[in-house]
């Protein structure tokens, strides 16, 4: 497995704004428009993002001698798990911004304002829960201890 680029994120965050903002432009003439984001929605994203952190302590604890005997397969999973944190919070980046800016033109109107501040908020978790995934993936990097001796097809 491959370790997610930064870069690959940001243009799939990028990506999802600039397309949902268009489909949000498209279908606003028509009187569809997003609703709130829920308070309930932030809560879970910081709750995945919590949950993908502890389970790399556990990783970061046993690569660093803390904590014997952790299961390899519990190790792969977590560093899945991180991948699928980073890849979903740059998703919910995007589409959370998308909302911000279809609904930047209308600041003035309470109604409007108040969901702009809550898909903000919302952008701010799925950042959060991006960030946790890139630095989760990062701890659960294993490298490997044989590669400086020789013998292994570099030169002595």
């Amino acid at each position: 497995m491959q370790p997610v680029r930064i870069s690959r994120l940001l243009a799939l965050a990028l990506a999802v704004a600039l397309g949902g903002w268009a489909v949000l432009l498209v279908l606003a003439p028509q009187g569809i428009r997003p609703g709130p984001v829920p308070v309930l929605a932030d809560a879970v994203v910081l709750v995945i993002a919590a949950g993908t952190l502890v389970a790399g302590l556990r990783v970061r604890s046993y690569l660093r001698g803390r904590r014997p005997g952790l299961d390899p397969v519990v190790a792969a999973r977590t560093a899945v798990l991180a991948q699928a944190a980073a890849l979903t919070g740059a998703l919910l980046v995007g589409w959370y911004s998308a909302q911000v800016l279809v609904t930047v033109g209308d600041l003035e109107i309470a109604a409007f304002a108040a969901r702009a501040r809550a898909a903000g908020a919302a952008v701010l978790c799925a950042l959060v829960l991006g960030v946790v995934g890139v630095v989760v993936e990062r701890w659960c990097r294993i490298d490997s201890p044989h590669d400086d001796e020789p013998g292994d097809g570099q030169p002595a």
